[in-house]
């Protein structure tokens, strides 16, 4: 039906003009002679006021409900409180009624209670906010790569490899879940693609691919993890974005993600000003500074090796002490970013040990070129690497995992075929959102959150 949008409505510019909104009702009241509805649409923080005479217009009691769906005509005019516009109704039209059951009631919305009723959460301030910043940063993330010339390239999400080599993969088949058979090989051999294939983690080797030809691409699509993990920065299918850079150090990746760091906030605090403002009142104060403290700050670089030397000099107030080879723990970036450097972080030149396979392997033999980017609040929001362009050293780091080289055959031609140096980095997307809106569970920057027994 043709209407107009409240965040239109609500203009200045429109003040005078007849006008037919729809909405979901969010409060009614009641007086004597004049009646109040407030009504949502999603498309602006605000919300419309429905002034209702009650000598000239009666109203059915199903359209005062919360939660109902209505389309009322009249005329915008000039708010009698505070800013924006109002309507006075002429007609009201139920579209879709909504029983007392309706789970959305202020006493019920703690973010635990709307976890359970995902499809109905986003009716809230807080998941129409959250999601507004989402699909802001989407479009900002698509702004910055196509003004700096790269081209976006859709990589597989069935996959026959595992990028990261941890076997941490959904598997994809066709077979039934007791078929017999008498080896592993039968299994697959029978199954649609006559091989192992799962779902992909991560698009970075088919975009090494493109990037080998095209000089710089980007990815921006769902990747799936099956990690056994049920933390607050966790899920098993999630948003990856995944630049890759030919001809480009390591020093040039930590230029771009910074660049592109910055560039996305920035969008984010210009385009979304109402949302980051109740943002940094209701969710996370000193949201607003935190933001504009990152975009204004120059990010400090140092070594995994320097960052271990400060960290054991505090071993003894963390839960996981550290030692040089060791992982670093949420606390461990936490106090680099917050109490050393006060600002974001790339940390690099990490133990090969601990990093994937596919890193470019340090004259030293015993780090890799790989950098994590901290963030205060948060910890690591990018990873990233220059990749091994020898092929020899490649091979070699596959051997050393025990990994399976014909998996890999044509992500190893790159290195026969005029290799090139050359990196990349992924930006965990839902990671970003919460960093931008204070958010501090994963499962509520997602539509529908998967994680390990949660398919809802």
């Amino acid at each position: 039906m043709k209407h107009l949008d409240i965040a239109e409505a609500l203009k200045s510019q429109n003040e005078g003009k007849d006008a037919v909104v729809c909405g979901w009702v969010r409060t009614f009241r009641d007086s004597a002679q004049v009646a109040f509805l407030e009504l949502s649409d999603g498309t602006s923080f605000g919300k419309l006021q429905i002034v209702i005479d009650k000598s000239a217009l009666a109203v059915d009691p199903e359209c005062t409900k919360l939660g109902a769906s209505l389309c009322v005509k009249g005329v915008l005019v000039k708010a009698y409180r505070g800013e924006g516009n109002e309507l006075n109704a002429k007609e009201i039209h139920l579209l879709g009624k909504c029983p007392p059951e309706y789970p959305i009631q202020k006493k019920r919305t703690t973010l635990d209670f709307l976890r359970g009723i995902p499809h109905l959460r986003l009716r809230t301030n807080t998941f129409q906010a959250v999601f507004r910043v989402r699909s802001v940063a989407a479009q900002a993330i698509h702004r910055y790569f196509h003004t700096h010339g790269y081209y976006y390239i859709n990589t597989p999400l069935i996959t026959a490899s595992d990028c990261e080599g941890a076997g941490e993969m959904f598997r994809v088949t066709t077979r039934p879940w007791n078929a017999a058979e008498k080896s592993e090989a039968d299994y697959y051999k029978n199954d649609f693609f006559g091989v192992k294939a799962g779902l992909s983690v991560s698009g970075q080797l088919e975009g090494e691919v493109a990037a080998t030809a095209l000089g710089k691409i980007y990815t921006f699509g769902p990747s799936f993890r099956a990690e056994n993990s049920n933390t607050k920065r966790h899920l098993a299918e999630f948003w990856h974005v995944e630049p890759e850079i030919a001809f480009a150090e390591l020093p040039d990746v930590i230029e771009v993600a910074e660049d592109l760091l910055k560039y996305l906030i920035r969008a984010v605090l210009e385009e979304c000003p109402e949302e980051l403002k109740f943002f940094d009142s209701f969710v996370e104060k000193g949201l607003l500074e935190k933001l504009n403290h990152v975009v204004n700050s120059d990010f400090a670089v140092c070594t995994y090796t320097e960052a271990i030397k400060i960290l054991e000099e505090k071993n003894a107030q963390f839960e996981f002490p550290v030692h040089w080879g060791s992982d670093l723990q949420s606390e461990h970036e936490k106090y680099l970013t917050e109490k050393i450097f006060g600002r974001p972080v790339f940390v690099t030149d990490y133990p090969k040990e601990i990093k994937s396979f596919y890193m470019k392997q340090n004259a030293d033999g015993k780090t890799v070129a790989a950098t994590d980017l901290l963030a205060p609040g948060i910890g690591e929001i990018i990873g990233g690497s220059e990749r091994e362009a020898d092929y020899g050293k490649l091979v070699a780091a596959m051997d050393e995992r025990g990994m399976d080289k014909s998996a890999y055959a044509q992500y190893l031609d790159l290195r026969l075929f005029g290799t090139v140096p050359h990196g990349g980095f992924g930006l965990g997307f839902e990671r970003f959102v919460m960093y931008v809106t204070g958010m501090e569970n994963i499962r509520d920057v997602t539509l529908f959150p998967r994680s390990v027994k949660n398919i809802m």
